[in-house]
């Protein structure tokens, strides 16, 4: 069992910078994959960013590419989410997601445990 707790999340203006983390618990941290994703107020949840065990085999969506970075700390229970040059359209709340495998992936099905997010507002 692992439970996953956001934080990080704000209000900014279009162009500024966030660092998103989400803590684990559990001592098998490392053995799960990790992913990000997003829903924005009327829409459904998207997929963002995905890392394997080790914080490789990156996958990010076409909107965040080059603009978000996934990393993650495994000595930490710890992964996280630095989103620059933030937009307008990134406005949602953000969730975090583990799998049990040691790759990521972009699909919502294949992720066993979510936290309860935390929310990203960007302004004009």
């Amino acid at each position: 069992q692992v439970q996953l707790v956001e934080s990080g999340g704000g209000l900014v203006q279009a162009g500024a910078s966030l660092r998103l983390s989400c803590a684990a618990s559990g001592r098998t941290f490392g053995s799960y994959a990790m992913g990000w994703f997003r829903q924005a107020p009327g829409k459904e949840r998207e997929f963002v960013v995905a890392s394997n065990w080790f914080g490789g085999g990156t996958m990010y969506s076409d909107s965040v590419k080059g603009r978000f970075t996934i990393s993650r700390d495994n000595a930490k229970n710890t992964v996280f989410l630095q989103m620059n040059s933030l937009k307008p359209e990134d406005t949602a709340l953000y969730y975090c997601a583990a799998r049990q495998y040691f790759s990521g992936s972009r699909l919502e099905s294949e992720y066993h445990y979510w936290g309860q997010g935390t929310q990203v507002t960007v302004s004009p």
